[in-house]
């Protein structure tokens, strides 16, 4: 593994940060504000294949390799999280599954329109009753002649509001019998398909995360993603690269956090000269700094064991739970440091902290995390 970013990565994040601080730092301040998302820098951000990263230029994708698709998510993040997250989630938990699962038809019907950004993409997993136990889900699909008949409700939809393609998992039964959870692909104008309303989130508020639901809501054979009964497959291998995705999204917002935090140190004067002269701040940035630093390579590394085709399980969940709490500290080192006014909304790093918050939780909770990487560690 390279610990340096290859000539192409330096690039890479040269031209998305280039984007980012001309088209998603001043709308993420609006899209805190309104919950709108901005269809109109999407368009863009489809332009430049952010919604295809790891797709073959066959699909109409970036072909990106994983270091480098987490190279943007984080440039991405640290301008607009909630963009950022429009984007991890789309590419490793909805494009990826399509392509390493689906046949050429879905190749064709949903891969193409998801790869260049046409449509947007879910991954619903969680339910009222379910989400760290997957084995808990409700929602099935009933096999009738050659169609399934999809019943349940998914919550916390990343991407609801504003997707066309849908990954449902539900546990899948035929003449009675149980045959273990599926994966279908539905598409948002389906009838049976139903949006909520969008949800009132403390943070990621662009993003619009809202519930769905399935009342008797008919689909063709040909859109079951994969084999009947494998959908334990499909969503263990896709959210080992959703969690890498989130990885580098908190890693994003916890240097936008630090660099907020410098300007500002620089800035404040107190006692006669700038804070950042005080040995206390200087303990607290070195602390944050190191911290990133461990948690980017962390995630590099686990995106270079993917990149490679070698297991990253424990690596991708320690990628992730590490990043995503320091997030959270950097976030909270930044207010401290801001004083007063890091708790008004005079200085992004408040907006900053609330965002941080739900990286310790979605794509895995950091319990959860911590079970899978001493799982891991214990089969030694």
């Amino acid at each position: 593994m390279r610990l340096e970013p290859t000539m192409k990565q330096a690039v890479i994040r040269r031209s998305v940060r280039k984007f980012s601080e001309r088209r998603l730092i001043a709308a993420a301040v609006e899209m805190d504000k309104t919950e709108q998302f901005p269809w109109d820098i999407a368009e863009e951000m489809a332009g430049l294949q952010y919604f295809g990263l790891e797709i073959p230029a066959t699909y109409g994708g970036a072909g990106l390799d994983s270091v480098s698709t987490a190279i943007v998510i984080e440039e991405i993040s640290k301008a607009n999280a909630a963009m950022g997250l429009c984007i991890s989630v789309h590419n490793g938990v909805a494009a990826s599954p399509v392509y390493l699962f689906g046949n050429a038809e879905q190749h064709r019907r949903f891969l193409n329109p998801l790869a260049q950004g046409k449509k947007i993409g879910t991954f619903c997993l969680t339910e009222p009753n379910a989400g760290s136990d997957a084995s808990a889900l409700e929602t099935n699909a009933i096999r009738d002649g050659g169609d399934y008949i999809l019943n349940g409700n998914k919550v916390f939809v990343t991407n609801g509001g504003i997707s066309g393609i849908n990954l449902i998992f539900a546990k899948t039964r035929a003449d009675g019998k149980d045959l273990g959870f599926s994966v279908f692909i539905v598409e948002s104008e389906r009838e049976g398909l139903e949006k909520g309303p969008i949800e009132d989130l403390m943070g990621m508020r662009g993003n619009p995360v809202c519930p769905l639901s399935l009342r008797d809501c008919r689909i063709p054979l040909e859109n079951r993603l994969g084999d009947e009964g494998g959908g334990l497959k499909i969503a263990l291998s896709t959210l080992g690269g959703g969690r890498l995705g989130i990885a580098a999204q908190a890693l994003g917002i916890a240097q936008a956090s630090l660099d907020a935090s410098i300007k500002y140190a620089k800035e404040r004067r107190q006692f006669g000269k700038a804070i950042c002269d005080f040995g206390a701040i200087q303990d607290l940035l070195a602390e944050v700094g190191t911290r990133i630093e461990a948690s980017r390579l962390l995630t590099h590394r686990a995106c270079d064991l993917r990149e490679k085709g070698k297991k990253y399980t424990m690596e991708s969940a320690m990628a992730k739970v590490y990043a995503s709490e320091i997030a959270v500290e950097a976030t909270r080192v930044g207010v401290q440091i801001h004083g007063g006014y890091g708790y008004t909304k005079a200085y992004p790093i408040e907006r900053f902290y609330r965002d941080a918050k739900v990286c310790e939780i979605y794509e895995g909770t950091s319990e959860i995390q911590r079970v899978v990487i001493a799982r891991e560690l214990l089969k030694g």
